[in-house]
């Protein structure tokens, strides 16, 4: 049986289209701010690291929130993190991040302009047909308005994706503060300021990368309606994807 999707959930033209030209290489995605003659260029795919996800259930959320720094101190319940819906086999899948270069100059200086398009997480090479927001456990399509996409959220710029089924002991090293201020955290460093974290009783893992002010969260359904690929692209409301 072929998937179809739901108007409710699909991606419309412009999202489609940044979602697949974000991980094309050479690939156009727009103009330099204030220099409508500077393409902003897809430079390449980087594979950041792999990730355990043992449960099949999978968090994308930022590790941690910062109008929730009283509770960490004091040990007190927080809000679940975002947790999506979908399952997917539990495996080992691969984390990648697409990279532009966009040059502009500053203040005299010429700056690369070097950005992070989306990252994703790999599920299957099988070929995306269609793409459709990924809603958490939380979520009620029936309340979603049109226009509307569900998005988590993130002070610090940071989002990760997270086995559920070991999320207390995985954002733990996130969640610790000392009179308001991040204690020193023991993770593995990974490329580009990203983070790792394992617990190695659950076999699961934890792995941050860069998501201005959070993320949308997209998943690329096959023809069959399997989910291939979960990208996160910007939480910035006007972004095109």
């Amino acid at each position: 049986m072929e998937w179809v999707k739901d108007a409710r959930l699909a991606a419309g033209p412009e999202a489609t289209w940044y979602l697949e030209a974000a991980f094309t290489p050479g690939a156009h995605l727009g103009t330099v701010y204030d220099d409508p003659t500077t393409p902003v260029v897809v430079t390449g795919i980087e594979e950041l690291t792999t990730i355990r996800v043992p449960s099949g259930r999978l968090v994308v959320d930022a590790p941690w929130h910062d109008d929730q720094v009283w509770e960490y101190q004091r040990g007190l319940p927080t809000r679940p993190p975002r947790e999506l819906a979908v399952r997917i086999p539990p495996g080992v899948y691969r984390v990648e991040i697409a990279w532009t270069a966009g040059p502009y100059e500053f203040m005299g200086e010429h700056v690369d302009g070097v950005e992070c398009a989306a990252t994703r997480l790999c599920i299957s090479d099988d070929p995306v047909v269609g793409w459709e927001m990924g809603l958490s456990v939380e979520d009620d399509i029936a309340r979603l308005q049109p226009g509307e996409e569900p998005r988590f959220f993130s002070d610090a710029n940071v989002g990760c994706f997270a086995d559920a089924g070991a999320w207390t002991t995985l954002s733990a090293p996130f969640r610790t503060f000392i009179d308001g201020i991040p204690a020193p955290r023991d993770t593995e460093q990974l490329a580009d300021g990203c983070e790792r974290v394992r617990d190695e009783s659950q076999q699961a893992d934890l792995v941050t990368f860069g998501a201005e002010s959070g993320g949308v969260v997209w998943l690329g359904r096959t023809k069959t309606g399997d989910v291939a690929a979960i990208v996160v692209t910007s939480g910035m409301p006007d972004a095109k994807a």
